[in-house]
C-alpha cells in the first residue's frame, strides 16, 4: 500500500539522519582529537577523518602517536560501517521514491480509467441531485490557471463542506440498473493489486459495491419507507464525498502531468455548468 510505502520512506529518513548524526559526531571528535593529539592542521584533521571514514586510506598522513593510532581505530570502526550506512541509505530512498513514481503512475492510468468509464457519469448523476450544486461550482470550477494553491484550497475548503443529496430528483432503479451494469469493471478494479495500495480509491470503490448491492437487495424502489430512502441518500452521500475528493487528485495529477488530458477532463468538468467538450475559439 501507498501508506505502507511511505512509512518505509519515513524509516529510510529517519535511519539516515541517525547514521548522519553519528557520523556527524565521529568527525568532529576525529578532527579534534587529531588536532590536539597529532597536531595536525585543521585541513589535514578533516581530509585524515574522511578518507579514513571513506575506507580510502591514501597513506600520506598516519597517525603518529599511541593515542592517534586508537582514536584512528575508533573512527575506522565506528565510522566506516556508518559511512557506508548513509550512502546505502540513501541509494535506499532514491530506489523507493523512484518506485514510488512507478506505483503512483500505474495507479493514476487506472485511476483516470475509471473516470472515463464510470467516475464522470456518476458526477454528473450525484450533482444533479445535489440541491447545493452551486457551491461546488463556485470550488470546483477549474481552469487551466489553477496551480497547486488553488487546488490545496479547494481541498481545505471542501473538507468543511456538508453534501446534501436530495433523492427525489431521481428514479432510485434508474440508478440500480447503472450501477449493476458497471459491476464487472467495479470488480476488476476492486482486484487490480495497484488499487490497493491506494486507500481512498479502495475506499472508494467499496462504497460503490455497498450502494450497488443496498439497491439490489430492494424488491420496489419506488414505495420507500422515508426512513430507507433517508438511509440510501446516507450511501450516495459517502460515495458522493469519496468520489468529489478522488476527482480533484486526479485533475491535479493532470494539471501537472499531462496537459492533453487535462485539457479535456477541464471541458466536460461535472461542476462547471458551461462545461463543453466542444473547442472553440483560436
Amino acid at each position: 500500500m501507498f501508506s505502507q510505502s511511505l512509512k518505509m520512506t519515513d524509516e529510510i529518513k529517519i535511519r539516515l539522519k541517525i547514521y548522519l548524526t553519528v557520523i556527524t559526531l565521529l568527525l568532529s571528535v576525529g578532527i579534534t582529537g587529531f588536532m590536539l593529539i597529532e597536531n595536525m592542521s585543521l585541513t589535514d584533521a578533516i581530509y585524515f577523518s574522511l578518507v579514513t571514514m571513506a575506507t580510502v586510506g591514501y597513506g600520506d598522513i598516519h597517525p603518529q602517536t599511541d593515542i592517534g593510532k586508537f582514536l584512528t581505530l575508533i573512527i575506522i570502526v565506528g565510522g566506516v560501517g556508518t559511512f557506508l550506512g548513509v550512502i546505502a541509505s540513501i541509494t535506499d530512498l532514491f530506489v523507493n521514491r523512484r518506485e514510488e513514481l512507478i506505483r503512483q503512475e500505474k495507479l493514476d492510468m487506472v485511476t483516470g480509467l475509471f473516470f472515463s468509464e464510470m467516475g464522470n457519469e456518476l458526477l454528473n448523476r450525484f450533482t444533479h441531485l445535489d440541491p447545493d450544486t452551486k457551491t461546488l461550482h463556485g470550488i470546483l470550477k477549474i481552469s487551466k490557471k489553477w496551480e497547486d494553491d488553488d487546488f490545496d484550497k479547494a481541498y481545505r475548503v471542501l473538507k468543511k463542506q456538508r453534501l446534501i443529496i436530495d433523492s427525489s430528483r431521481t428514479d432510485f432503479s434508474t440508478l440500480m440498473k447503472y450501477l449493476r451494469n458497471r459491476s464487472d469493471l467495479l470488480l476488476r478494479l476492486l482486484e487490480n493489486p495497484i488499487i490497493q495500495e491506494h486507500e481512498n480509491f479502495t475506499a472508494l470503490l467499496r462504497a460503490l459495491f455497498h450502494l450497488r448491492d443496498e439497491l439490489l437487495n430492494r424488491s420496489d424502489l419506488f414505495n420507500l419507507l422515508d426512513s430507507d430512502r433517508k438511509h440510501l441518500e446516507g450511501d450516495i452521500v459517502r460515495v458522493y464525498h469519496l468520489l468529489i475528493f478522488e476527482w480533484l487528485r486526479y485533475m491535479h495529477y493532470l494539471k501537472k502531468n499531462y496537459g492533453y488530458l487535462f485539457s479535456l477532463e477541464m471541458r466536460i468538468n461535472p461542476f462547471d455548468p458551461d462545461a463543453d467538450p466542444v473547442v472553440k475559439g483560436n
